[in-house]
């Protein structure tokens, strides 16, 4: 699937039950591969399963289900 970044840029993400975690804040990347790893998000609720550095969520990029009006995050695709 390919989606420019800039589309991306503050998008809300979302899980699968249609609970708003917050907005997309940055993306970290594998600069070898090109491979997303994970989305930086700036939380609107607490979500205990979602680990949180600096008051940002990092989530991984394996969970994401889909990238379009939202970005849709599946919890049960969470690494712990």
């Amino acid at each position: 699937m390919k989606v420019p970044a800039r589309s991306l840029s503050r998008k809300t993400v979302v899980l699968t039950d249609g609970t708003v975690v917050g907005a997309l804040y940055n993306i970290t990347v594998d600069f070898k591969t090109g491979a997303l790893l994970n989305l930086i998000v700036k939380p609107l609720n607490e979500i205990q399963e979602f680990r949180k550095e600096e008051n940002m969520y990092i989530i991984p990029f394996s969970s994401v289900n889909s990238l379009k009006d939202y970005i849709v995050v599946d919890k049960g695709k969470l690494r712990t």
